[in-house]
C-alpha cells in the first residue's frame, strides 16, 4: 500500500500527464537558450565555421639572434638582441610593441603594485627591471634608423622611420639589455643558490614582440603575474658567455659541443643519445672536476643554441649541476635528447635520479598520442620554481620527489603541446593550456609504468567542494582576474574534467581523439581563439555541443541529473529521471536485474531541450532490482544523493 501511494504521489508531482498512451511530452517552457548559439562562431576569411584557419588567415614572424653574458659575481645578465620581424598582415605597421617582462620585477610596476599586501604565489624582487639602450629600427635592409620608443610597465613601442609594409615587409629591431637576475622571479624564472654554486633559471630575460593578429591587433596586455604569455614563433639563434666551470642548457640544440664540453663528455653526450637508461654525463662525485668535463680551466665560454618554430626560449646555468641524459625514440623513428640538471641537493632513486626517466616517457607519450615532439632536446632544470615551461625546457622545484615530480615533470612537458605548439593566448585564456595540459596529463599519469601514480583526476567528484562552493568562479575568468585561490579549478582541473566528460561520457574516445588531434596539428604553429576550438571540436567530432560549452566553459552553473523513481508500467518499468542542475547532459544509466545481469542504457541530451523531466520506458521481461546514473562516475554531479534507485523511502 506504501509502495502504490507513493508512486501516485510521485506521478502527480512530476505530471503524470506526460506519460500519455504515446508518452509524448507536454511543452511548458523549452530550453532554447541552454542549447543554442552563445558566441558569434560564423566562419570569417580568416577563421572557417568549421574551426580552421581560412584562407585569408595570417600571422606575423618574429626571428631572434641573440647574445648574452652571464655574471656570476654581480648577478647580472646582458645582452645584445637583434630582432627580424615579418609583417604579413593586410596593414602596414607604423611601430610596434614589445614585451619587457622583466620590468615586472620593479616596485613601482603595474604587477608589483596590484600584489595583495599579504602576498601571493607571484611575489617577486622588486629592485630589478631592464636597462634599455642603443635602440635601432628599420625597414628594410636600406632604411633609415630610428630609435625612438616609448617604455610603458612591461611594454615597449618601438617607432620606425617609415611603415612595415603590408603583406610580407621586414624589418629589423636591435638594442643593448641588461638586467639584474631576480632571486625570486615570481615561480617562473630567478635563482637559487646551493652548497656547489648558484643555479640560475633564466626566462623573461630578452625584450621580445608582442602579437599582433586579426582579433585584437596589438596584444598590450601587461604582465602582472598570473596572465601568461603569447609570443610569435620563429626562429632563435642565442649564444650564452659563462664562466669556464658552468653548465648550460637551453632550449633547442646545442651547436658547439665541442668548444664547451671535453672529449670524455663529448662521449657520455653521444652515449646518452644512443641509451634507452639514463647516463650520467656529470655524476654526483663529479660535480666542479673541470678537468674532467670542460675544455677550458679559466676565464668564459660561449654556449651556442638554435630552435626552430619556437615562441620562446630559457636556458639555465650552473657550475653545480649533475647531469644526465637519455634517448628519445619518436614515432617518425626521430632519436632526441632527455637531460636533466640538478644539484646534489636532488640526488637520489626517490628524486631527480629519476628526472630523465619521466622526462623521456613523458615526451614519448604524447608524441605517440597527439602530435610529435618538434624540438631536438627536452630538458628539465632543478631549481627553486615549483614549476615553469618553456619550449623544451622546464624549470621544476629541486624538492620535488616521487609522484610530486612525476607530476611536476610530466604537466611542464605536456605544455610542449599546449601552449608551446598550439599557440593560444595564456594571457586570456589559460584554460586552453593549463586545461588542456592538465586533461592530457590524465592520461599520461595513467599510461606511465602501468599506472605507478595515481591520477588526480581519476575521480571527479572530488572537486565536489568547490562546484558547490558560493566563490566558484567560470573557467572565462581571465588568469589576473580570477582569485588566486581558485585559480587552480578555474584554469587547470575544471577544463580538464570537462575534457574527460567530453572524451568519456559524451562523444566517446574515437571521436574525440579523431577531433582533438586534428585540432592540435591544424593549429600547430598557430594562434586559435577559444571558438576556433569549439567549431573543430564540434565539426571533426559531429556534435553540435554549445549547451556543453556555454554550461561548462562559459558558464558557472552545476550538473545535477537525478532519478525520481521507477514504477511498473504496463508489464515493463517507467524510469522518471529530472535535470535539477543548470547543465544538460546526455544520460547513460545502469540497470541490475533480479538475477543480478545488468544492461546499460544511453539516452541523448535532447531529451532536456523541452523541459527538465523525462520518462523513459525500460522494456524488459525481468524484475528491476536497481538503477543508477552514471554508473562509471565520470560526471561530477553535485548531488550524490538523487543518483541511484532504490532509495530508502521506497523499500519493502
Amino acid at each position: 500500500m506504501k509502495r502504490k501511494l507513493m508512486l501516485s504521489l510521485l506521478l502527480a508531482g512530476i505530471g503524470f500527464a506526460e506519460v500519455s498512451n504515446s508518452f509524448a511530452q507536454e511543452v511548458k517552457e523549452n530550453n532554447q537558450s541552454v542549447f543554442g548559439e552563445f558566441m558569434d562562431r560564423r566562419g570569417t576569411i580568416s577563421r572557417t565555421a568549421s574551426g580552421k584557419p581560412g584562407v585569408g588567415y595570417w600571422q606575423n614572424t618574429a626571428d631572434y639572434q641573440i647574445e648574452a653574458t652571464l655574471d656570476d659575481q654581480a648577478h647580472t645578465l646582458t645582452g645584445q638582441v637583434t630582432l627580424t620581424y615579418t609583417n604579413n598582415s593586410p596593414e602596414s605597421l607604423d611601430f610596434i610593441w614589445m614585451q619587457l617582462e622583466q620590468n615586472r620585477f620593479k616596485e613601482d610596476s603595474r604587477g608589483t603594485l596590484t600584489t595583495p599586501i599579504q602576498g601571493n604565489r607571484y611575489n617577486g624582487d622588486t629592485d630589478g627591471g631592464f636597462d634599455i639602450s642603443n635602440v635601432s629600427a628599420k625597414v628594410g635592409s636600406k632604411g633609415a634608423v630610428s630609435n625612438k620608443h616609448i617604455i610603458s610597465d612591461t611594454r615597449m613601442q618601438v617607432w620606425f622611420a617609415e611603415p612595415i609594409p603590408a603583406k610580407g615587409g621586414k624589418a629589423t629591431v636591435s638594442m643593448n639589455f641588461s638586467f639584474k637576475i631576480p632571486e625570486k622571479g615570481m615561480d617562473r624564472m630567478g635563482r637559487l643558490d646551493v652548497e656547489d654554486g648558484t643555479i640560475y633559471a633564466l626566462a623573461q630575460w630578452y625584450p621580445k614582440v608582442a602579437v599582433f593578429d586579426q582579433i585584437e591587433g596589438w596584444n598590450v596586455e601587461p604582465y602582472l603575474g598570473a596572465g601568461e604569455f603569447y609570443l610569435e614563433y620563429g626562429a632563435f639563434d642565442y649564444k650564452i658567455t659563462v664562466p669556464y666551470d658552468h653548465i648550460v642548457v637551453g632550449s633547442g640544440e646545442l651547436l658547439n659541443p665541442k668548444e664547451v664540453l671535453s672529449k670524455e663528455l663529448q662521449d657520455r653526450y653521444a652515449k646518452a643519445k644512443e641509451s634507452d637508461e639514463t647516463v650520467y654525463l656529470v655524476s654526483p662525485e663529479e660535480i666542479g672536476n673541470t678537468e674532467l668535463t670542460r675544455p677550458k680551466q679559466e676565464g668564459m665560454v660561449t654556449w651556442h643554441f638554435a630552435i626552430e618554430n619556437s615562441r620562446d626560449i630559457a636556458f639555465a646555468s650552473s657550475k653545480a649541476f649533475i647531469w644526465d641524459a637519455a634517448k628519445i625514440n619518436l614515432p617518425s623513428g626521430k632519436k632526441i635528447l632527455a637531460q636533466s640538471v640538478y644539484p646534489k641537493e636532488s640526488d637520489g632513486i626517490e628524486a631527480w635520479s629519476r628526472s630523465t626517466e619521466y622526462s623521456k616517457a613523458s615526451i614519448e607519450y604524447y608524441s605517440e598520442t597527439w602530435f610529435e615532439f618538434p624540438y631536438a632536446t627536452a630538458t628539465n632544470v632543478a631549481a627553486e620554481i615549483g614549476g615553469m615551461e618553456y619550449p623544451g625546457l622546464n624549470f621544476c622545484h629541486f624538492r620535488s620527489k616521487g609522484r610530486g615530480l612525476w607530476g611536476v615533470t610530466d604537466h611542464e612537458f605536456g605544455h610542449n603541446w599546449f601552449p608551446m605548439i598550439v599557440g593560444s593566448n595564456e594571457r586570456r585564456y589559460a584554460w586552453m593550456d593549463e586545461g588542456f595540459n592538465t586533461f592530457i596529463n590524465h592520461y599520461s599519469t595513467l599510461a606511465f609504468n602501468n599506472g605507478e601514480y595515481p591520477s588526480r583526476l581519476q575521480q571527479t567528484r572530488r572537486s565536489l567542494n568547490y562546484f558547490n562552493s558560493e566563490t566558484r568562479e567560470g573557467i572565462d575568468t581571465y588568469p589576473d582576474v580570477v582569485n588566486t585561490s581558485n585559480l587552480g579549478m578555474v584554469a587547470y582541473n575544471k577544463p580538464a574534467i570537462g575534457l574527460i566528460v567530453l572524451r568519456e561520457y559524451i562523444l566517446g574516445p574515437e571521436r574525440f581523439d579523431n577531433a582533438f588531434k586534428s585540432y592540435i596539428k591544424t593549429w600547430a604553429y598557430k594562434h586559435p581563439q577559444p571558438s576556433d576550438f569549439f567549431n573543430h571540436m564540434e565539426n571533426v567530432g559531429g556534435e553540435n555541443l554549445s549547451w556543453f560549452w556555454q554550461g561548462w566553459f562559459y558558464g558557472n552553473g552545476n550538473i545535477d541529473l537525478g532519478i525520481n523513481g521507477v514504477f511498473p508500467y504496463s508489464g515493463n518499468y517507467l524510469l522518471s529521471i529530472s535535470n535539477k542542475g543548470d547543465i544538460p547532459m546526455p544520460v547513460l544509466f545502469e540497470v541490475t536485474y533480479e538475477d543480478d545481469s545488468m544492461e546499460r542504457f544511453t539516452l541523448p541530451v535532447e531529451i532536456w531541450q523541452r523541459g527538465d523531466t523525462w520518462n523513459h520506458i525500460i522494456k524488459t521481461d525481468k524484475k528491476v532490482k536497481s538503477v543508477v546514473l552514471d554508473p562509471d562516475k565520470i560526471l561530477p554531479d553535485v548531488n550524490l544523493g538523487n543518483d541511484s534507485w532504490p532509495q530508502e523511502i521506497y523499500d519493502n
